[in-house]
């Protein structure tokens, strides 16, 4: 296995429309893949965002035959690359929909799959609130994914951050790379978002590839942005320091992984206690 991966994360500011979102990632893909990155990750709702759950329902439908998944599969296809769509929404139920990472190969097929797990139920400062659960399905299954050759990468969407045992289960299972797709709010994403991306990297002693939404949407939301790729030593060895669209590159030493997982290999898992 090569022990270089250069990669692509991709920070974006999706609307309601999903062949608009396209057409704004496309070129940003496009910029990615001429810098060479094999793989390239989007942030969570590429596809679309849309707070408007009458309007979200009435649009989304089933994985099967979804033409936008045709069409992004097209895209990765056409770079040659790996492309991690950061999510998408797709239809679970009459009245509940999944919020899924895709993982289209070169030859634009989808090899993996992830259902967001954790969901953004919180009451924030200023009046803010959500309630993902009451739209979403959360997932129940971890996913260790195989990317360009043959890294293992680890799906993850965005709220997962703050549950640190989905990526101590990531790491025991081999990931060398985690994906963290996000669209964080401002107030958390000022707060947290930095410490928890190094936290992840440091204990899971894993690369992180985190790519985030970033702006005022049309629907209303603003999002934090900053996108970041994290080493597993926890160095921040790109990021941007604002919310607008744009591609980081870096290329990710895949011998760093072994090295920092045997420096401190806390990533094993810790000694087992009782609670009070």
């Amino acid at each position: 296995m090569a022990t270089m991966l250069r990669v692509g994360v991709v920070q974006m500011r999706s609307g309601i429309e999903p062949a608009a979102n396209r057409a704004a990632a496309a070129p940003l893909i496009r910029e990615a893949a001429s810098g060479g990155a094999r793989l390239i990750a989007t942030p969570e709702n590429t596809i679309r965002m849309d707070k408007n759950r009458k309007r979200l329902f009435a649009a989304v439908g089933p994985e099967e035959g979804d033409p936008e998944l045709k069409a992004w599969g097209k895209l990765a296809a056409e770079h040659g690359v790996w492309l991690l769509v950061g999510s998408g929404a797709i239809q679970a139920a009459p009245e509940k929909i999944y919020n899924r990472s895709f993982l289209f190969a070169p030859d634009g097929k989808i090899t993996a799959r992830y259902n967001k797990i954790n969901m953004f139920d919180v009451d924030l400062e200023g009046g803010e609130s959500y309630r993902e659960s009451e739209t979403v399905e959360p997932g129940t299954r971890a996913v260790l994914a195989e990317g360009p050759g043959g890294v293992k990468l680890g799906l993850t969407i965005c709220y997962d951050l703050r549950f640190a045992p989905l990526y101590a289960a990531l790491a025991q299972a081999g990931a060398e790379v985690i994906a963290i797709p996000s669209a964080f709010t401002v107030p958390t994403g000022r707060a947290h978002w930095e410490t928890l991306i190094r936290a992840r990297a440091i204990e899971t002693g894993a690369y992180v590839i985190a790519p985030a939404q970033g702006g005022q949407h049309e629907d209303g939301r603003a999002t934090w942005g900053h996108s970041m790729i994290v080493a597993p030593w926890g160095e921040i060895i790109a990021a941007f320091d604002h919310d607008d669209p744009g591609v980081l590159i870096a290329d990710l030493n895949l011998a760093k992984v072994a090295e920092a997982r045997a420096k401190v290999p806390a990533w094993r898992g810790g000694r087992a206690f009782t609670t009070p």
